[in-house]
Parts: structure tokens; sequence; C-alpha cells
């Protein structure tokens, strides 16, 4: 396999710098509780085997370029778990991210036989790649991120292309493509849930 292409910006994407019909998105923040931790870094991916990570300092969060891309309707952002992912973008960057597609979703109706539903264990069953989650518990409001840090950001979002590629087969084979496609218009509201404090309750259940 190829070494990926790994390139960091600060703050936001640079001029020119544009993505077709979809790409692959992630976010690495200071921990997992929305209203405490903040966004250090976001990495995107066309799933061309290059990767481009935002890094923020913490104080300029403007990112009109990045923003728009976010925003824009005729591309698919697609996520793993995009409850946290599409909560922090709003959050942080004030932006509500549409539309979305998530992998861990898709998992959870077609793979069925098991409970293993992260990002690691369906890319080693499905692509048979093997991700390293060492840096998982790291700092990311670090200064300078170390090359171990990059790797495993960038690592995050290379692959979501082609896992989405594998779950739709496995959604069109199931007939459940259209209750993914229900719950994934419905992501941002539920991200909007948690951040208003409901993200410990169902609120469908009686």
């Amino acid at each position: 396999m190829p070494k990926p292409s790994i390139t960091l910006h600060k703050n936001d994407l640079p001029e020119g710098l544009s993505f077709w019909q979809s790409v692959a998105v992630d976010t690495e923040t200071l921990g997992l509780n929305l209203n405490r931790d903040r966004l250090c870094l976001i990495q995107l991916s066309a799933g061309d085997g290059s990767a481009h990570l935002v890094q923020f300092d913490g104080n300029d969060y403007a990112a009109p370029r990045l923003k728009a891309l976010l925003a824009n309707k005729s591309i698919l952002k697609i996520f793993h778990f995009a409850r946290f992912d599409v909560a922090v973008l709003e959050k942080n960057l004030g932006v509500l991210t549409e539309p979305i597609y998530c992998t861990k979703i898709a998992s959870k109706l077609v793979r069925t036989y098991t409970e293993r539903h992260g990002l690691k264990d369906i890319t080693a069953e499905l692509l048979g790649i093997e991700l390293s989650k060492q840096q998982q518990s790291s700092d990311w409001a670090t200064k300078e991120l170390s090359q171990q840090q990059l790797a495993y950001a960038a690592s995050d979002v290379l692959h979501l292309h082609a896992l989405k590629h594998k779950l739709d087969a496995m959604l069109d084979r199931d007939g459940r493509r259209a209750f993914a496609e229900a719950a994934f218009r419905f992501l941002p509201i539920r991200a909007r849930l948690d951040l208003a404090g409901f993200s410990g309750e169902d609120i469908f259940s009686h």
C-alpha cells in the first residue's frame, strides 16, 4: 500500500483546494465532553490516498473555506460516528454539517452478527486493513503535532470512502438503505439534542 499524502494547514483550508461529490471528515478534540473540550483538528480526505488536516490554535475558528465546504449541500460528508463530530463542528465552528453519511450507523444496520462497530473493527473486517489506535488518547492541543499523531489522524479518514462502498452494498443486499438514509438525515437534530443536554436520554423510550 502506498504511503498516504498528509498535508497540515493552520486554522482553515487553503485557497484553491476543493472536494467533489464527497469528502471524509473526522475531528480530534481535547476530550469527549462537548461543552468542555475544544476542537483541535479536523481531518479531510477525498478518498484518493491523501489527507488534509486543519489544526486550530483555540482562538481562531473563522475558517470560512472549511465552513463553506461543511455546509455545501452538494458534497456528501462521510463520518464514522457522525453524531459526535457534527455536534463538535456546530459547537466550535457554528456550522451545520450536511448531508451526512455515517459508517458506524450503516455498520450497525447490516453487521448485526457483531457488537464491534468501531472504525478499527470494520476496517479490518471489510477492507483487511489494520489501523493503529496508539495515539487515540493524545494531547491534540499541542502546538507541534508529532508525525505519529498526524498519521493516526489521517488514518481515520483515508478509508471511509472504501468503507462506504462496502457498506452500501450490504445495505442494498439487506433492504436497509432507506433506514440508513433516514437515520443520516436525523443526525444533525440528534447532535443538537446532545448539545442541548439530552445526550444520555432516549427520547423515544416510554
